[in-house]
């Protein structure tokens, strides 16, 4: 039991040593091996960074891109020549002035005219009425002729208590004095025939009379 224990540490030691030789030997593998891209101990001189600098005067970045320039002996290449000018042309003559458009007449107002037509009255008539001429006659409405006087008054005072204004006057006829009981004188018929009627509803006869002016 005891030998299997002893060998079992020796085992493990050994291990432990021979894997930190591994890990030594990797080590210094790697620090004599050169880093890509870094230039160990290498220590610029004094005058390369002017060599550059002359190096680097007359470089174009652009170089790749402009065209080849052209062997010597040989004409550059001409320009291409710009297209042939058109003809300038004529010069357009301005365009007539267009007319204005006719304004529309303006709507006609209603109201105004209708105004217009109340205030200024209607137009000239055409045939222009005559005035009725006057009536050269004058009426009378007679209710009586009495060859005495005293039934003339006598019908004239009946007449008078009817409402009526009544007249008496004489004249001589046949060579004899007649005396005329009337109403009147009227200037027109009508109002002589409107008497008449009012007598004719008292039952009392008359006459229309007419006598020149």
């Amino acid at each position: 039991m005891k030998l299997q224990q002893g060998g079992t540490l020796a085992g493990f030691i050994i291990g432990l040593l021979v894997g930190l030789g591994a890990a030594l030997a990797v080590a210094v593998y790697v620090t004599k091996v050169p880093v890509p891209l870094v230039d160990r101990g290498v220590q610029r001189k004094p005058g390369q960074d002017a060599i550059e600098a002359e190096r680097n005067k007359d470089w174009n970045p652009n170089v790749g891109l402009s065209p080849k320039p052209a062997p010597l002996g040989m004409p550059p290449a001409a320009a291409p020549s710009a297209p042939p000018a058109e003809p300038a042309a004529s010069p357009t003559p301005p365009a007539a002035p267009t007319a204005a458009p006719a304004q529309a007449p303006a709507k006609a107002d209603p109201l105004g005219e209708l105004i217009q037509q109340r205030t200024t009255g209607p137009g000239p008539v055409a045939a222009v009425e005559t005035a009725p001429a006057a009536d050269p006659f004058n009426y009378f409405v007679q209710v009586g002729a009495f060859r005495g006087k005293d039934e003339a008054e006598s019908q004239r005072a009946r007449l008078a208590m009817l409402g009526f204004n009544v007249q008496v006057s004489e004249r001589e006829q046949a060579g004899r004095p007649v005396f005329r009981v009337r109403l009147g004188p009227f200037g027109n018929k009508a109002d002589a025939e409107a008497q008449q009627e009012r007598l004719k509803a008292q039952n009392i006869e008359t006459a229309l009379v007419r006598v020149q002016r």
